[in-house]
């Protein structure tokens, strides 16, 4: 098991990202509670990124145009829901808050390439799935996890066949991961998701799907494990019938916590990492590579659901 991190992941740019219920400092955070418990053993399975994603690399997936608009701090302040960030020179925006995004890519990207090698990675950031390839939205702005696979296959870690399944459980569905792979169906979709929440009106998002699990606000514990419990390994044993899974990557959003500003779910801290192990579990059981990304999480608690797990997880899989 390896664990993508950089110092670079954190974003903040003079105490305005506390403006937005989004903890972009949760990377940081759990990386030291990891570096507490672990200490100097957590060195031998950190993948370090030495550089934020380039924009060459970023053409992979995204439009010049699309880039091109990155330039513009009104449109980068709509697509992070944040409107003071229009007031901010276009430097400032890109230094403090595009640019770990960036980095947060690279880790994605690496990650994929841990996964298929070692079976089984962390990135402490990414997880951007509501980016399309010539919009940002909804705190998202690159898309990293098209960027991930369309690398693994260009540089040979994926055959150009290689079917690919991927599993989010965050709170808000994935639509941007759907607009990206809409005529790709080498890609496999579980999408299990608060359907009354944003962005609740994107029927071609939802129609991309390949298993729905759609979820209500109020949900329980009970019910939304159940859902899970019933649904996943249903899609997983479907989509392996007639040919490998060769690529699994995991969107673990935390904001389905009880206790988070956005996701309108009642999951506890218990059943995140219930959830989290399940998720993995189930793909690991198959032999299918699998790479987790962090994706949502808008309450200071995010950072304990995310060191519960990796700890978990490496205590299980990985040190």
């Amino acid at each position: 098991m390896k664990i993508v991190y950089s110092r670079h992941y954190d974003i903040g740019f003079f105490g305005l990202e506390r403006l937005h219920p989004f903890d972009s400092r949760k990377y940081g955070r759990a990386w030291r509670c990891l570096k507490r418990e672990f200490g100097p053993r957590l060195d031998s399975v950190h993948v370090k990124p030495n550089r934020p994603v380039s924009r060459d690399e970023l053409l992979r997936v995204h439009s010049a145009a699309y880039l091109q608009q990155l330039r513009i701090p009104k449109y980068v302040a709509t697509a992070l829901e944040l409107p003071i960030v229009a007031k901010l020179p276009r430097f400032i925006i890109d230094h403090c808050i595009l640019r770990p995004m960036r980095w947060g890519t690279m880790g994605s990207m690496l990650a994929v390439r841990a996964a298929i090698d070692d079976g089984l990675a962390v990135n402490l950031s990414g997880g951007y799935h509501h980016a399309k390839p010539e919009q940002g939205e909804g705190f998202c702005i690159y898309a990293d996890i098209a960027l991930a696979v369309e690398t693994a296959r260009r540089e040979g870690h994926l055959a150009p066949d290689a079917r690919v399944a991927y599993i989010d459980t965050d709170a808000h569905q994935g639509n941007g991961v759907c607009h990206t792979f809409l005529d790709d169906k080498r890609v496999f979709i579980f999408d299990m998701y608060n359907h009354t929440n944003y962005p609740c009106y994107d029927h071609v998002a939802q129609g991309r799907i390949d298993c729905h699990v759609r979820i209500h606000a109020g949900h329980t514990s009970a019910e939304y494990m159940r859902s899970l419990t019933e649904s996943l390994p249903g899609f997983l044993d479907s989509i392996s019938r007639s040919q490998p899974v060769e690529l699994a990557i995991y969107n673990a959003g935390t904001d389905v916590y009880e206790g988070d500003a956005l996701g309108q779910l009642n999951v506890t801290a218990d059943h995140i990492l219930e959830r989290d192990l399940f998720v993995i579990d189930e793909l690991r059981r198959r032999g299918i590579p699998v790479a987790m990304l962090l994706s949502g999480g808008y309450s200071g608690e995010s950072y304990k659901h995310v060191f519960a797990t990796v700890r978990t997880l490496l205590e299980r899989y990985g040190i």
